[in-house]
């Protein structure tokens, strides 16, 4: 996903409605990437994806807030559309690994926080609109402070060794 693929921002209804539809879109995606650790046994990936799709939908409900009287659930199912699918909050699937650890799920929101800051400062850059720039500028402040957040969280776990996603268990051959 490139700054360029997001729709384009008009009006700050436009913002308010991409700004909310890229944090349900990861809240969604963090769901489903939980419920797959659930499949696999991997309850503490499945806590921190819970975690991650807890906080987007907190910061969509702030969104949400702030839109007013802006219906933004409406106006993102009109204008929400991403040229190459994906919006830039939504983790990567093809990253995904059953045996992944909490360290490597954070790697993959904080490429997806990146991408969110990385779109925001582009709508900075770009609009002509003052109130449009004003409160993208927010939401670069408030994605950066998610950046830093998953920086400090990554501390807590260490890289894994290059042999995490070897299975140790023999595949048996079923009869």
């Amino acid at each position: 996903m490139t700054v360029a693929d997001g729709p384009k921002i008009a009006s700050l209804a436009d913002l308010f409605a991409i700004a909310y539809q890229i944090e349900a879109d990861a809240v969604e995606r963090y769901t489903l990437l939980a419920e797959q650790m659930q499949t696999h046994n991997n309850p503490d990936l499945v806590k921190v994806f819970r975690d991650l799709a807890r906080a987007e939908g907190i910061h969509a409900e702030e969104i949400r807030r702030q839109a007013g009287d802006i219906d933004v659930v409406v106006h993102a199912r009109k204008m929400a559309k991403w040229k190459k699918g994906e919006s830039p909050e939504e983790a990567d699937l093809g990253a995904a690994h059953y045996l992944m650890t909490p360290w490597h799920a954070l790697r993959l929101a904080l490429t997806s926080e990146e991408q969110a800051l990385a779109f925001f400062a582009h709508v900075v850059e770009t609009t002509k609109d003052v109130k449009v720039k004003d409160m993208a500028k927010e939401f670069v402040e408030e994605e950066a402070e998610h950046v830093n957040l998953v920086h400090r969280l990554l501390k807590k776990y260490p890289r894994p060794p290059e042999s995490w996603s070897q299975d140790s268990d023999l595949a048996i051959p079923q009869e």
